[in-house]
């Protein structure tokens, strides 16, 4: 990771020590030429990269009555492709395959996409035509390209999952947003739409989130027509009454885990970006106060996290143009620096919101940008369509080497639930999870393991028999104790041997620190679902740290023994003191043990 990342802390660091909620300035200079600025997905080039044997990107030059061998073959492809996508795959008509656009007469388009239905319907997938564009000819009859989204849950998933984290300052409006998009009502301006993502009374009474609540929208991929309508058909709760129904109406699944924007719930922030492992990260930020409060912060962790982000300006409604223009100047400036190396791509219309998902799943430099109000609702089906067509980041085949290892289950949650007992939320790392298989879970304080049966599982508050790696979901563990759990346990195979540990070393970077690190500094270390304080107890081969600096480092945890894996992510901070780096060696504490 570049280090330079620490400028985005040590600002967010002077800032909040200022105590100021900074606004948009209003002396920066006139918001000219736009289009050197963002690439627009209206500059249409007249090639595209050459296809990919891998990946889930296909391009046909026409596909016009085909022999019943070639569709055959057709289908077979067809198949590997959304094997490819994990669902999902892209066909791009008329082009050639070294990404020359030839396009299409309109009867050969119309013979082409049929063929196209009928090998979907073969595999049992459904296809949307994404947009159609006409190209350079040299003819009278228009030559048009189409690109068309196939979209096939597969025979192992209920549907397609992705996960999406929410940041922002606090009052940004990253729970009225999601309010909006889930209950498929517009806000009343005075923060209606919010009001059923609250766990707590006192979130309601102020306002503000300070825990991690997780909400649901589906999308339904069957449609034949590039009109907005059809790109973004939603299924959220204006149309279903349960999360069950939604998941049974819905081929897509986007889960929105809402954290908390005050600087004080910071550490409820980072455990659910590390523990609930998010695809994307949505950055929120209001138009009308700009880049203000933990919006630096936030947007460094996501980048250290390296979790890809894209940017909503949320409030349109509230400001002038001018406004709106200098908050989305100032974003392009910050992701223009140094340490953060992005390419701002301004969403203004559905042909953006399409090249803007497809291009952010390809490039992690590019950074979507959307401006929209969540009571107005201007361009909030921009927003949609991009959700819609976003494709998952990891592809099969490390689905399927992650689904070959042994069960590990990490405990983010604990409830207690009458006539059902405990139940732990998490996300299956890897694996497969089955109702009835018997796993162990630790470790305790004393560094043991006990053995438990998972009861039942539900995804999305629906019935779930078998759980795949990747994916999030609660466990009932019964009449298990719930006061010998806690967050930060794993739940694994008993084959798995797990190792335990009270000291661990690290590469690490001090992204942010007032004055010098050293030896005894005492900070909270994130690595996944563990979040505990650990002490420094040597650096090598330096005596002190200072901003910028990298160096390995030996910690040791305070309360109780963790199981760490070698090469995970880690991240620590102490105030305004933060840093990131990578578990390199563990020491184990003892001898794996079991207790029934």
């Amino acid at each position: 990771m570049d280090p330079r990342v620490s400028e985005l802390f040590g600002a967010a660091a002077a800032a909040q020590k200022s105590g100021g909620r900074k606004t948009a300035k209003n002396g920066s200079k006139k918001f000219k030429n736009r289009s050197a600025r963002y690439p627009k997905a209206s500059n249409n080039p007249p090639y595209l990269p050459p296809e990919a044997e891998e990946g889930n990107i296909e391009y046909k030059l026409k596909l016009v009555n085909p022999t019943q061998c070639r569709f055959e073959h057709l289908a077979t492809q067809m198949k590997w492709r959304l094997q490819e996508g994990r669902g999902e795959a892209v066909y791009q008509i008329g082009v050639e395959d070294n990404g020359l656009l030839v396009g299409l007469t309109e009867e050969d388009m119309k013979a082409s996409l049929k063929t196209l239905r009928r090998m979907a319907e073969k595999v049992g997938a459904d296809i949307t035509v994404l947009r159609e564009r006409e190209v350079d000819h040299n003819s009278d009859e228009p030559y048009r390209i189409a690109e068309v989204l196939v979209r096939k849950v597969p025979d192992d998933q209920q549907f397609l999952d992705l996960r999406v984290a929410v940041l922002g300052n606090v009052d940004s409006g990253k729970s009225t947003l999601l309010g909006v998009l889930t209950q498929g009502e517009l806000d009343n301006g005075r923060g209606r739409a919010r009001l059923n993502l609250f766990r707590h009374l006192h979130e309601i009474q102020t306002g503000r989130t300070s825990s991690i609540s997780i909400e649901i929208l589906g999308f339904d991929s069957r449609g034949g027509s590039a009109s907005v309508s059809v790109l973004i058909k939603v299924v959220n709760y204006s149309e279903s009454r349960t999360a069950e129904e939604i998941c049974e109406s819905a081929s897509k699944m986007i889960t929105f885990i809402d954290l908390a924007g005050h600087h004080k719930y910071l550490k409820t922030t980072i455990f659910g970006l590390t523990s609930y492992c998010p695809d994307f990260a949505m950055l929120v930020v209001s138009a009308n106060t700009g880049i203000a409060g933990t919006t630096r912060e936030h947007l460094g962790l996501a980048m250290a996290l390296k979790v890809p982000i894209f940017i909503v300006v949320s409030k349109v409604d509230l400001c002038t143009k001018g406004t709106v223009e200098r908050t989305v100047r100032q974003l392009e400036r910050i992701l223009k620096q140094p340490g953060c190396n992005k390419v701002p791509m301004l969403v203004s219309s559905t042909d953006d919101a399409v090249t803007a998902a497809q291009k952010f799943a390809q490039s992690p430099s590019i950074t979507p940008i959307f401006t929209l109000s969540s009571v107005s609702g201007e361009s909030l089906d921009l927003l949609k369509v991009f959700f819609n067509i976003l494709p998952p980041l990891s592809d099969s085949k490390e689905q399927e080497e992650l689904m070959q290892q042994l069960t590990e289950f990490q405990i983010d949650e604990i409830y207690t639930v009458p006539d059902v007992g405990t139940v732990v939320g998490g996300t299956l790392y890897s694996g497969i999870c089955r109702e009835g298989e018997q796993l162990v879970v630790g470790p305790t304080d004393a560094g043991q393991f006990r053995e438990l049966a998972v009861c039942s599982i539900q995804r999305n508050r629906s019935g779930c028999r078998v759980l795949r790696a990747g994916q999030a979901a609660t466990l009932a563990l019964g009449d298990f104790d719930r006061s010998l759990l806690r967050k930060g346990m794993v739940m694994v195979s008993p084959e798995m041997n797990p190792t335990i540990c009270w000291r661990f070393e690290a590469e690490i970077v001090l992204l942010f620190h007032a004055k010098t690190f050293h030896k005894g500094f005492q900070v909270t270390v994130h690595v996944g679902n563990v979040r505990q304080t650990a002490t420094v107890e040597a650096l090598q081969g330096k005596d002190e740290l200072r901003t910028g600096e990298k160096a390995g480092v030996r910690f040791k945890f305070i309360k109780h023994p963790e199981y760490l894996k070698v090469g995970a992510k880690l991240l620590f901070r102490e105030g305004a003191t933060k840093g990131i780096g990578q578990v390199t060696k563990l020491q184990p504490a003892s001898q794996y043990q079991q207790q029934p």
